[in-house]
């Protein structure tokens, strides 16, 4: 089968998912737009389930601190980590409160009496679009500039700007043809920082499919999310020490709870994984890991 032939087959499969998906109603319009929000705005809840749900947090906060254990050997002596990206730097979900996969990466250096911290510059609902015009923010650029390495998670809530605006007739259409704009947009964040710091180590952390757990019955979201993260992967390889972290295989449905309340985010399990998975991936570090949980 020539190349050509087979593009035209992978879409028609792709485009017969998608009708499957519309003709079953698995997934209908409420059930969607419950979950889009939770990528891009905070859930309001009554006054007293917030202040209830703050107690709860703060008990949790004050006893659990997550860490990686095990030991951990630098390739060199410092180094300076900028995280940046969506709402998984900054954390949310976590019920811990404590910072997501940047927060126990932290943890998990001080346990190891290493002097690195990781300065994050996670923002909520942060598309790509939105980070190349952060990256000309004056303390943004100088943290790069200092940076040995950056991780950057980006580009979940691209996807989730394509189902709203094409919910009323959603196919594969528009996802494939934003694929080729997301890369650009992934080029020019890679070239800024590279301007900003041609030595820097630039990790972009792959993003998982959020409706796995519920509704890995249906193709085509599982598709989406793996043509998003192969074009993210193929642009890293285009660029001098700019590497791809998978997050996606961590997330399939299992016993183990992952996700957060809004069934969107990790919850401080998930987030462990990752930063398990970003120790593991990282260059510069040389991990022997056990997964732990140790309390204060």
């Amino acid at each position: 089968m020539s190349e050509k032939a087979q593009v035209l087959a992978m879409e028609e499969k792709q485009q017969d998912v998608i009708n499957q998906t519309e003709n079953n109603k698995e997934v209908n319009e409420k059930e969607v737009v419950k979950m889009v929000p939770a990528a891009e705005a905070e859930v309001q809840q009554p006054a007293d389930e917030e202040e209830s749900s703050q107690t709860i947090t703060k008990e949790i906060k004050e006893k659990v601190r997550e860490v990686i254990k095990g030991t951990i050997n630098l390739f060199k002596k410092d180094l300076r980590i900028v995280s940046i990206g969506d709402s998984l730097t900054e954390g949310s979900g976590d019920e811990t409160e404590n910072g997501g996969y940047v927060g126990i990466l932290n943890h998990t250096f001080e346990d190891n009496q290493l002097n690195i911290k990781i300065e994050n510059h996670g923002k909520r609902g942060n598309r790509t679009d939105h980070l190349v015009k952060r990256l000309d923010q004056k303390n943004i650029a100088s943290s790069i500039k200092k940076a040995d390495i950056v991780l950057i998670t980006i580009g979940a809530n691209d996807i989730m700007k394509v189902v709203k605006d094409n919910f009323s007739n959603l196919t594969m259409e528009p996802f494939n043809s934003e694929i080729g704009e997301y890369q650009e947009r992934l080029r020019a964040i890679f070239h800024k920082m590279k301007e900003l710091n041609p030595d820097v180590h630039i990790y972009l952390i792959g993003f998982y499919n959020p409706f796995e757990q519920y509704f890995s019955h249906i193709e085509g979201l599982g598709v989406i999310v793996t043509n998003w993260n192969e074009a993210g992967k193929a642009v890293t390889e285009e660029f001098e020490h700019v590497s791809f972290i998978p997050t996606s295989d961590l997330f399939v449905p299992s016993d183990t709870e992952l996700l957060a309340e809004d069934q969107f985010h990790p919850n401080t399990t998930g987030y462990k994984l990752m930063a398990q998975r970003i120790l593991e991936e990282m260059d510069e570090i040389e991990i022997d890991t056990e997964m732990a949980s140790t309390n204060n």
